[in-house]
């Protein structure tokens, strides 16, 4: 899946993923940029 990277400011392929619910209930995936490691989020249905 992808994401925006906010440090590459890039979207790239989330590696890692993992779906998580957030505190207001709604679905989100989260993962890792394979480039600079840093956490990615994707708010919405995998």
């Amino acid at each position: 899946m992808q994401a925006y990277c906010m440090k590459c400011r890039a979207k790239r392929e989330m590696k890692n993923t993992r779906s998580i619910i957030m505190k207001n209930r709604r679905p989100a995936t989260q993962g890792q940029c394979p480039v600079c490691g840093t956490k990615m989020f994707r708010i919405g249905k995998a």
